[in-house]
């Protein structure tokens, strides 16, 4: 059945029993879509008693949004788990999964995508294969998003897949923000945002916040997908930007602002990082002559 030729409404699928609300699109995008960094695959909406999922193993990587209800969930052939909504399934290629809502059933929205932004968007956090299931603290937000991708695929559209690949991209950010762990890390990344130009040592923050310094490096980097010393020197480095484009202090006053006094230091520093020198880079984006 070509289910994108069909909008959402009841579909038996058990005879006589119980109906099956669905709205699915797949997508077939070509090598340049690929290169986009992320692809989708297939997009849709669904509620009410469905099916069973498996056992299967994909090719791909799928985000499922249970939005409400309650089911089961197996990965990797491990015994299942509960599923409450609201919470995210990452079903991940080459894993074995098998799932399914218990009664009276559940509701549903997902996306299939692959693409060689994955790995960058795993190293950063937004998504672990190792942790299949997911507490989000809202679903909305994400349901919010499949339905723009779903509008967008709604219609004829010459670019549906760019349409779709940027659905996905804005899909990962979102559910990131919504995960329960990001929600408890909140307090701690903006502790560290609101003292990032503090002259101290990272055991200093560590002492601040009441955290061992291992406690700070493991919710930072599960949390931001980078270590606590790098989130604090990205927060200074944009602030050096800003500070650059925008004022005329001297460098040696900015690398005080942003929490150097080696003004010497600080240059290497923003060079190495940034691919100019601060004086270089205050020269292309200064608005003023």
């Amino acid at each position: 059945m070509d289910s994108s030729r069909h909008p959402v409404g009841p579909v038996d699928w058990v005879k006589g029993q119980e109906h099956w609300d669905h709205w699915w699109r797949y997508l077939t995008p070509t090598s340049v879509h690929h290169r986009l960094g992320l692809a989708c695959l297939a997009v849709g909406m669904q509620n009410g008693r469905l099916p069973t999922v498996g056992p299967r193993t994909l090719d791909h990587y799928v985000a499922v949004i249970v939005v409400s209800g309650a089911g089961w969930f197996s990965s990797g052939g491990r015994p299942p788990v509960d599923v409450v909504a609201p919470c995210l399934l990452w079903l991940s290629p080459g894993v074995e999964h098998h799932y399914g809502p218990y009664e009276p059933g559940w509701s549903e929205c997902f996306a299939d995508f692959t693409g060689p932004s994955v790995a960058p968007y795993i190293e950063l956090g937004f998504l672990n294969p190792d942790e299949p299931v997911v507490p989000l603290t809202s679903a909305e937000p994400a349901r919010v998003v499949i339905r723009k991708m779903i509008t967008a695929l709604g219609r004829p559209e010459p670019h549906a897949e760019v349409a779709a690949a940027a659905g996905v991209h804005e899909l990962l950010v979102v559910l990131q923000r919504g995960q329960v762990v990001s929600r408890d890390s909140g307090p701690v990344l903006e502790a560290l945002s609101r003292d990032a130009c503090q002259p101290w040592p990272m055991l200093e923050h560590a002492k601040r916040l009441g955290m061992s310094l291992t406690e700070l490096r493991e919710l930072v980097k599960r949390s931001a997908g980078c270590s606590p010393k790098d989130y604090v020197l990205t927060i200074r480095l944009n602030l050096a930007k800003e500070l650059l484009a925008t004022t005329d202090l001297p460098v040696a006053a900015v690398a005080r602002r942003v929490g150097y006094d080696d003004p010497a230091y600080f240059t290497r520093l923003f060079t190495r990082r940034v691919g100019t020198s601060p004086r270089t880079f205050r020269e292309h984006q200064s608005r003023t002559h």
